[in-house]
């Protein structure tokens, strides 16, 4: 028996739309571990590979492996009867020849029910072989998406060059040629491995996020700042209650000397009072101030200045370029296939690319619970 409950259907309807371009007939293999999918291309030039962990399910339970075999764009067409925020169920017997699909609407009653027909695929599980490549680079999806969307209008084929100066895309056409360079920002690291399952948005913070947590104004330690602030704090509490004090009794002597007298003073005390009202303001203002800075380590969550424009931590580092090389590296890849996969840029706002020479190019987008990766093989002189 087999059944997994998504929170949101939105996810399925995310990767079919990533893979859609490059498999129609594919397997799910399901385990208790989770979905796995390995398919190739036509041509057998491009390698896609999907999880989702079991990790990422409501529910999830499967007795035995089982392979569901399913028409991408069929499954697609039942896909689009569901709403992104559905809860969404599948379900299948052992032996069955049928996906049972169910969708549950949060905010009414409404449930939806649809059984997809399964399919026998004969496809032989590749093993992916554990590579240890020489360059990594982590950069914005969307920014990979419209490099290669841009060279796609100049030629067929874009070539990586990945080196101490940054990453360069260049693109060779009959009417015009054009490139683009990201520098990486921060020292170049050493490439320690191939990608590992799971998220690896912990590796791309550790980059140069330290150094920036140490110094979240651009100026001394922030730990000092925000001790100092405290300290400030305390001054100006107890500098207010003095002058408020002061004030009061300021104020009564003011009027026990009227109800005597019968005739306010009002020369000296009433100047005095107004210094030291103004004292008081100008060091409640000074207070404010100094309390200012120690408030933006808080809000940036330990992202210094790379934080910027959203309160995630994945949104403060959309802009950064991240390389790690162990030497250079300079490849050939065709443009169409990475277009295709660039579309997975919905998924995660950040991608990976791992390459050597001569060696597939891996594009990854890793998500919370899973992952989208791409192999495609590189050209070869004039091929």
């Amino acid at each position: 028996m087999f059944e997994a409950k998504l929170n949101e259907a939105s996810l399925l309807k995310k990767l079919l739309d990533a893979i859609k371009e490059l498999v129609t007939d594919a397997n799910f293999d399901c385990n208790e571990e989770g979905i796995n999918l390995q398919a190739m291309d036509n041509s057998h030039v491009a390698l896609v590979s999907v999880l989702l962990s079991h990790t990422g399910f409501k529910k999830y339970r499967c007795d035995r492996p089982i392979p569901l075999g399913v028409n991408i764009t069929s499954l697609q067409k039942v896909l689009r009867c569901a709403k992104d925020d559905d809860i969404c169920t599948l379900k299948s017997a052992d032996d069955a020849d049928i996906l049972n699909i169910v969708y549950e609407a949060k905010n009414t009653d409404r449930i939806s029910e649809y059984d997809l027909k399964l399919m026998d695929i004969d496809s032989d599980s590749l093993g992916i072989p554990d590579t240890d490549y020489d360059a990594r680079v982590i950069m914005s999806s969307s920014e990979f998406a419209r490099i290669v969307r841009d060279l796609s209008q100049l030629g067929e084929s874009v070539r990586i060059d990945v080196s101490k100066e940054g990453v360069r895309f260049g693109a060779d056409g009959e009417a015009a040629n054009g490139s683009v360079l990201l520098k990486g920002k921060g020292p170049i690291g050493k490439v320690s491995g191939g990608p590992v399952s799971g998220n690896s948005k912990g590796e791309e913070g550790s980059g140069d996020g330290e150094d920036e947590d140490a110094q979240p104004n651009g100026t001394g330690d922030g730990d000092e700042d925000e001790e100092d602030a405290e300290v400030k704090k305390e001054k100006t509490k107890i500098k207010k209650e003095k002058t408020d004090d002061d004030v009061d009794m300021d104020e009564d002597k003011d009027k026990d000397e009227d109800d005597e007298d019968g005739e306010p003073e009002v020369d000296n005390d009433d100047d005095d009072d107004d210094e030291e009202g103004s004292d008081s303001k100008k060091r409640k203002k000074k207070a404010k101030g100094s309390s200012k800075p120690a408030k933006k380590p808080k809000t940036s969550k330990g992202k210094g200045k790379r934080k910027s424009g959203n309160d995630s931590d994945d949104e403060g580092e959309v802009d950064s370029v991240i390389i790690e090389m162990n030497s250079h590296v300079s490849l050939t890849f065709s443009l169409k296939y990475l277009v295709n996969f660039s579309k997975t840029a919905n998924m995660h706002n950040r991608v990976q690319l791992y390459m050597s020479n001569d060696v597939p190019l891996l594009v990854s987008y890793d998500f919370g619970p899973g992952y989208v990766r791409y192999y495609l093989a590189p050209k070869i002189g004039d091929d």
